[in-house]
């Protein structure tokens, strides 16, 4: 099931009390740049269910903060009639989406979310208008992004690398960005949302070697189990070592 509203911690989020994934945009802001956010957006802050698009088509004028969740974003760069061409990216927690608009009020990119997700919606124009007045903001959305492009290049785009090791690398990538922890259980990690045709999607590869992959990381790893949408990390140390370059 998809985590409850009130599994968002919503008072130490809006408080900044919660500790935002490392490399995002919120990991980066500045603590008292924060409070700023909240007072212009936060009480338009709202939820999204899963399998919900968010309004981020041409000339709709914000972009959106998540503040608790997970979505799939797609992009289409031959058109949206070439749908084999498209390309999938997971995003999370602290990170800021539809950037382009920034630049571009008509950018689009398809956005839906894997899990209940609770965003921030925030107008473009004032967005530019904050980042133009506190350079530390506008640094650390430019970090953020370098860190993204980083991280999809080391995720997305090694394509020699084992299948066991490409999956591994995404699962334990969302566990940094999406994954949710279990006071009864705290070193195991939670990821909701994600199917498995997601997974191929995303890194290019056929279902089939995903769930062979899965199955290899599941039963003779055994570091995660894995349902429908939901994986569970049992062993984040172990997963590490495998997906990651020693």
């Amino acid at each position: 099931m998809p985590p409850k509203v009130d599994a968002f911690r919503t008072s130490d989020v809006l408080k900044g009390r919660q500790a935002m994934p490392e490399g995002t945009f919120l990991h980066y802001l500045p603590g008292n740049t924060w409070p700023l956010l909240v007072s212009t957006w936060g009480l338009d802050a709202r939820v999204y269910e899963r399998d919900e698009e968010l309004p981020l088509g041409p000339g709709d004028g914000n972009v959106y903060i998540i503040l608790g969740g997970c979505v799939l974003q797609e992009r289409f760069p031959f058109g949206a009639g070439f749908a084999s061409t498209r390309i999938t990216r997971f995003r999370g927690v602290g990170e800021l989406l539809g950037e382009a608009k920034l630049i571009d009020p008509e950018a689009t990119v398809t956005t839906v979310c894997l899990t209940t997700t609770w965003v921030m919606p925030c107008s473009v124009k004032r967005m530019n208008l904050l980042l133009r007045r506190q350079q530390e903001a506008q640094l650390a959305l430019l970090r953020s992004l370098e860190d993204r492009n980083r991280s999809d290049e080391m995720i997305y785009c090694t394509p020699t690398r084992s299948p066991v090791q490409r999956v591994g690398g995404l699962l334990l990538h969302l566990a940094g960005i999406a994954g949710r922890t279990n006071s009864a259980d705290p070193g195991q990690v939670t990821i909701l949302g994600p199917t498995q045709r997601d997974i191929a999607d995303a890194l290019l590869m056929g279902v089939s070697t995903v769930e062979n992959a899965v199955r290899t990381l599941r039963e003779t790893h055994g570091v995660i189990t894995s349902r429908y949408r939901q994986f569970v990390v049992t062993d984040l140390l172990a997963l590490h070592d495998i997906a990651m370059p020693s």
